[in-house]
């Protein structure tokens, strides 16, 4: 059923003095057929979901899984649209909301095209550098390392990741990995109006096949890998790598930064029609000659719970040491790619030496390998990871800086790719001492069903390995904390930066990063202040508003 009731999604940012447009131009621009009368009407944005309408949108109706948008242009009108965008097959419910409605072939496909239009200035000369990085894992993260980075070079940045959007300083917590097209033209608006110089936006592969960076020329891109993921948007992995491809095109970026420790890196770069200059981190990748003769290399000097060392060499001979504030080899191949797709973006070598050569980089990476516990008992580390890769690499990496035992503590998405959940079990198990599986996003999956395939999963690998099975979540990570003391590690993957679990569609409040902190100290141990704000929130809201498209959250 419809409803008026605000969404629990964050609000969608917008500038605070948008470009005023006419609907005769934007009629004259892209309407096949018009309805009503458009002239002397003006704008100033537009939406997909009427709970995010302000007075002088136009509504952009689309057709969604369950329902056209079409049937909420009532609502629309109510709430001060000054226009309904639909197709043919919308047209008439629109007419009933006495708007007029301006009828396009292809609504979506057009959205990024029209949002673009609906919030530029008409000079380009005052758009930030934007940087887009796609992959199946380290995206997040090279998108704050960007971020960091630049800032370290004095720039005013902004940021748009699945943990966080940032402008000019103000966080805000995101709504999808990479926001619809309408969502993210407007915020690119507010963050030129704010003086921001430089943007780092994670780009998913659902956000390309969905067009929602539609509109959009990145100065730089960047790929990170390709691993197992995503199987429930995809029908197999071929698939899910063509639907990266576009962003190496002419009309969605301008040059490109590819890493090539992966085997598809090396056809990213074949397939790029932009340039593209390539990074290779020997130690990591499946064909370490080949990441060896890469345009830029990257040697680790030194892992430590505080962060990773490492040398980036081009071929010409600059060489630059820094250290990634993340433990892992993995993240000192992504602060690289960080570093040389600033580099490919304009900014000088002797300015990155300068902020960087034998110190560290200055970023806050929110649930990525977050150490959560304090400098004496077990390390306990929250991460995002959800993939078998991910899992592999994250678990060596803890692996290596703990000098006793390892805990894996994990579960498994439901309602998204379950053709991965055998593996993760096997990974998780080969990776740790002790294995704990519990409860993640279950959705409306049953939750024991779940974990009964990650448990097989990894009883197949390691029959004689100690595995527990706990749930909820909550008591798992207290179960945890007692297995283990001082010189020993938890990894708790999944959950990293979010702050709620989806359970039949209801967002429950949850943080793993709190949750953790508070098993610690009721166990005995010190914790240290948060980056994150706590308390986190106390009330249940839908996961999803019944007026917005259905589309998965990527």
């Amino acid at each position: 059923m419809p409803t008026d009731a605000p969404s629990s999604l964050p609000p969608v940012l917008r500038p605070d003095a948008p470009p005023i447009h006419t609907l005769e131009d934007l009629a004259a621009r892209f309407a096949v057929d018009v309805r009503g009368g458009v002239a002397g009407v003006t704008l100033t944005g537009l939406t997909l979901a009427t709970a995010d309408l302000r007075s002088g949108d136009v509504f952009v109706a689309v057709r969604g899984v369950n329902r056209h948008g079409a049937e909420f242009s009532a609502t629309a009108a109510e709430k001060g649209a000054v226009a309904i965008v639909t197709d043919a097959a919308g047209a008439s419910p629109a007419e009933a909301s006495g708007l007029p409605v301006i009828i396009v072939d292809d609504p979506r496909g057009i959205l990024g095209e029209l949002s673009a239009w609906v919030y530029s200035t008409g000079r380009d000369d005052t758009l930030p550098v934007l940087f887009g990085t796609t992959g199946t894992n380290g995206k997040t993260s090279v998108s704050h390392l960007l971020e960091g980075i630049l800032g370290q070079l004095g720039a005013v940045t902004g940021l748009s990741s699945t943990a966080e959007r940032h402008i000019a300083g103000q966080v805000i917590v995101s709504r999808l990995t990479t926001p619809e097209a309408y969502e993210m033209h407007a915020l690119l608006a507010l963050m030129r109006e704010r003086g921001v110089e430089a943007v780092a936006v994670e780009v998913s592969a659902q956000a390309l096949s969905r067009r929602r960076v539609d509109g959009i020329v990145f100065d730089v891109a960047g790929f990170t890998n390709l691993t197992h993921d995503h199987l429930d948007d995809y029908a197999d992995m071929r698939e899910y790598f063509e639907a990266k491809l576009p962003l190496f095109l002419p009309d969605r970026s301008r040059r490109a930064v590819i890493c090539v420790d992966t085997e598809l890196g090396a056809e990213v770069v074949r397939r790029s029609e932009v340039p593209a200059v390539t990074v290779g981190t020997p130690a990591l990748a499946s064909d370490a000659d080949a990441a060896a003769a890469a345009d830029w290399t990257v040697e680790i000097l030194d892992e430590r719970p505080v962060g990773t060392q490492f040398r980036l060499t081009a071929r010409d001979g600059r060489t630059l040491t820094t250290l990634v504030p993340v433990i892992g080899r993995h993240m000192a191949a992504n602060a690289a790619l960080a570093i040389v797709m600033i580099l490919e973006g304009g900014y000088a070598w002797e300015s990155l030496v300068d902020a960087l050569d034998e110190g560290r980089i200055d970023a806050y990476l929110p649930g990525r390998t977050e150490l959560v516990s304090g400098e004496t008992g077990p390390a306990v580390y929250v991460d995002f990871g959800h993939s078998p890769d991910a899992f592999e690499k994250t678990l060596a990496a803890v692996r290596r800086v703990t000098p006793g035992r390892v805990v894996m503590l994990f579960g498994a998405d439901g309602d998204r790719d379950a053709t991965k959940r055998h593996d993760m079990g096997r990974t998780a198990v080969e990776g740790s001492d002790i294995l704990i599986v519990t409860d993640h996003h279950p959705r409306h999956e049953d939750p024991d069903s779940i974990r009964a395939t990650l448990l097989e999963g990894a009883r197949r690998a390691r029959p004689d390995a100690e595995i527990h099975e706990f749930s909820p979540p909550e008591r798992a990570v207290i179960e945890a904390v007692a297995l283990v003391g001082e010189g020993d590690a938890i990894l708790w993957a999944g959950p990293g930066h979010q702050d709620y679990r989806d359970i039949r569609g209801i967002r429950t409040p949850y943080s793993a990063r709190e949750l953790a902190r508070r098993a610690l100290r009721e166990a005995g141990w010190p914790v240290p202040e948060p980056h994150w704000p706590v308390p986190y929130p106390t009330d249940t809201t839908p996961a999803s508003d019944p007026e917005r498209p259905v589309y998965p959250e990527r």
